[in-house]
């Protein structure tokens, strides 16, 4: 077995599930409010939530969260210049187009409740009897796919596609295909190496962390993630965050002061050769020069260049990123609606020919 294959092996989706079954999804993730369950099929255990339509939640398991109210929030964060107007104009006729479709009541596939799911060996396969299922349990529901693109793997666009889903463009996310050829040579990376040393931080790799560790990393995603940047982001408890590592879905490297105090964390997600990072966290209050965000950012390409994984970053810091070596791709989110009434499947093919067309060149060239 390969190292990579190694290291992203064992996660334990009926466990997973189970629990959030048990607690409730939100009580582990404060800002889901969907049903969750377990879909098995051809050998394969894919976490499953049902939304019902309301507003609001956080955009892992509200479409119209990802595409209204996050890309509003973030209007207030980037600078559009004379783009910005154009732009609320758009999203607010997205926002009444997508509340008219009901898009939030929306069944989506293999959902981990992260930034970004990563689909591991299944490529789509009983796609047609999965979707069969979940057309008769919910005959009103859009079903959804999110975090598809074509680097990761591009058998999963292959396989939806054939199967008649819309290929909904959603964001800009950025990859890196070599990380010891792409990653580790980049002087911007040195530096960041550089800070660690000086920093006087040790690095750790956590396996099984105490309740106050736990607390304290998701304390750190917190500072960063929903306060500084939005509240649409999954609001992760300290339950949570032990059970996603219990269950092999999270690995976690975290960076402690010489109180033994954790400083930056890092937790990530390795699925086949593909490594991504949908916890990320640092004390923000520490004065910039500290240079923590670049520290957790390192420790994770660390973890992933000494594996040989492949990095899907996700979307947002995209200049952070490119001068780190990362490129650009689209990500979509597929949905299928032939089961619906004509008037709420046909606008999401305009959508998704106007995103492809006008928005995501714009979000490209802007590293949005």
């Amino acid at each position: 077995m390969s190292g990579s294959a190694a290291v992203g092996a064992d996660i334990d989706a009926r466990a997973y599930v189970q629990q959030l079954q048990a607690d409730g999804p939100q009580t582990l993730v404060t800002n889901v409010t969907s049903d969750m369950l377990l879909i098995e099929h051809a050998g394969f255990a894919l976490p499953t939530t049902v939304n019902h339509g309301d507003l609001g939640a956080s955009y892992v398991v509200a479409p119209h969260s990802a595409y209204v109210l996050y890309a509003r929030e973030e209007l207030g964060l980037v600078d559009l210049g004379w783009l910005k107007r154009p732009a609320q104009v758009i999203i607010a006729l997205a926002d009444r187009l997508f509340k008219a479709l009901r898009i939030n009541t929306v069944v989506l596939i293999d959902n981990w409740l992260l930034s970004t799911n990563l689909h591991g060996a299944w490529h789509g396969e009983g796609l047609a009897d999965i979707r069969a299922r979940l057309i008769a349990d919910y005959p009103d529901h859009f079903l959804g796919v999110r975090s598809v693109d074509r680097w990761t793997d591009p058998r999963l666009p292959t396989a939806l596609a054939a199967d008649g889903w819309i290929m909904l463009p959603s964001r800009i996310i950025w990859v890196t295909d070599d990380l010891k050829r792409d990653w580790a040579a980049r002087n911007n990376v040195k530096n960041d190496r550089r800070k660690l040393r000086q920093s006087g931080l040790t690095v750790e790799d956590l396996t099984q962390p105490s309740d106050a560790e736990a607390e304290r990393i998701v304390a750190l995603y917190k500072m960063l993630y929903v306060e500084k940047y939005s509240a649409l982001n999954p609001q992760y408890s300290a339950a949570w965050l032990k059970l996603a590592m219990a269950c092999g879905l999270l690995k976690m490297r975290v960076a402690r002061d010489a109180d033994g105090q954790i400083m930056a964390a890092a937790g990530f997600v390795v699925r086949g050769d593909v490594a991504t990072n949908p916890l990320l966290g640092y004390d923000t209050a520490q004065p910039q020069a500290a240079g923590l965000y670049r520290i957790a950012c390192y420790m994770f390409g660390d973890y992933a260049c000494a594996h040989g994984l492949r990095v899907n970053g996700s979307a947002g810091a995209g200049d952070f990123k490119r001068q780190r070596g990362a490129r650009s791709e689209i990500e979509y989110t597929a949905f299928y609606a032939r089961h619906l009434p004509r008037w709420r499947r046909w606008p999401l093919h305009l959508i998704a020919t106007l995103l492809t067309v006008l928005v995501m060149p714009v979000m490209a060239r802007r590293m949005l």
